[in-house]
């Protein structure tokens, strides 16, 4: 900074100004300032900001590796995204939006040297995947920086402090299901999970049972399959363990995302099965992948890009003391796409859920 300041012919407090606050300097001397940096090659240090402000000025997002070997082809960028990548697109576009930067950590293993705790000490507040990290690991982060939760109910008591961002997974798997059986008159269905860490993949098989149950159709207290992972993969292998099943065949595979259920088509597809004229199939999540397969897939659409921005959001609030002392609880709306993999045509989207 003294070198840029010499160059420029400007003080020290003109360059930091220029950084910091670059509409306060005439444009003129902001150029000649910029000018400098550019030949010395000089780039604000976040460290040394830190030291002085207290503030690193990034924000964290903590999330398990959910990358998919089954979308590693596709040469369409946006259509290879996640439910992840979605999220990530969301709290960066907010954060850069109010000047921070987004630091992520996407394993997170624990330990005493665990990810988590060190994003925690490089970042202002971070966003974490509920049930994710452990309850005392979180209690202890919290106590010196803004924590919003991702995702899924608050189950744990101790953590109802936190800010939280979830969407309407029960309704949307609820009218969704409601959809199958009303609508095109479906009895058999068979609900594919995962293994019961995840509260969201939860939270949709109470709507599916719910939906069920008022039309008295036996859901069963445990989904069909609990696959081990949410993958292109498993969905297929899931597709090829029920059709490969004794007894009647279901009617529809209602899986609990849209990665199985695109693996799901795709297992189908190969073993002759037209769906949706022999067997009818839905996801969830609405991730760009789901539009261009074919058959379309018939899925909940739930915010992804927003989940992040509000999240970020809730953080920034919490840094410039603009959020009140209670928690902030937010539940998003989810909407239902009526695709090609159920019988439908594409129809527009119906909103249903909290905001």
């Amino acid at each position: 900074m003294y070198d840029v300041a010499e160059r420029s012919g400007v003080s020290i407090a003109t360059v930091s100004r220029v950084y910091r606050n670059p509409d306060s300097v005439r444009a003129a001397t902001r150029e000649r300032v910029m000018a400098a940096a550019r030949e010395l090659g000089y780039v604000p240090s976040g460290n040394a900001r830190g030291l002085a402000s207290r503030s690193t000025g990034v924000l964290g997002l903590c999330f398990p590796d959910y990358a998919d070997p089954g979308t590693a082809d596709i040469e369409d960028d946006d259509a290879a995204m996640l439910y992840s990548d979605q999220i990530i697109r969301g709290m960066e576009r907010a954060a850069r939006r109010h000047g921070y930067a987004l630091l992520i950590a996407a394993s997170l293993e624990g330990g005493p040297e665990s990810l988590v705790a060190k994003v925690a000490g490089r970042v202002d507040g971070f966003a974490v995947l509920a049930r994710t990290v452990p309850t005392e690991e979180l209690e202890v982060i919290s106590r010196r920086q803004p924590v919003v939760m991702l995702a899924g109910p608050r189950a744990d008591p101790s953590l109802d402090h936190l800010d939280h961002v979830e969407v309407a997974n029960e309704d949307g798997q609820y009218e969704l299901t409601r959809h199958l059986l009303n609508d095109h008159g479906l009895r058999r269905l068979a609900y594919i999970g995962v293994d019961e860490s995840s509260p969201d993949v939860e939270a949709r098989f109470r709507g599916f049972r719910r939906a069920c149950a008022e039309a008295g159709v036996d859901a069963g207290t445990q989904p069909v399959l609990r696959m081990p992972m949410m993958t292109q993969a498993e969905g297929a292998r899931a597709a090829d363990l029920l059709c490969e099943a004794t007894g009647e065949r279901p009617e529809a595979f209602v899986f609990a995302n849209d990665q199985m259920a695109v693996g799901a088509l795709q297992a189908l597809e190969r073993r002759g099965v037209r769906v949706p004229d022999d067997i009818a199939v839905t996801g969830f999540d609405g991730i760009p992948l789901s539009r261009i397969v074919r058959p379309s897939l018939t899925t909940v659409r739930q915010p992804m890009v927003r989940l992040g921005e509000q999240a970020a959001e809730l953080l920034i609030d919490r840094l410039r003391g603009e959020a009140g002392a209670d928690p902030v609880s937010l539940m998003l709306p989810v909407s239902l796409a009526r695709r090609a993999s159920c019988g439908c045509q594409e129809a527009g989207p119906g909103t249903f859920g909290a905001v």
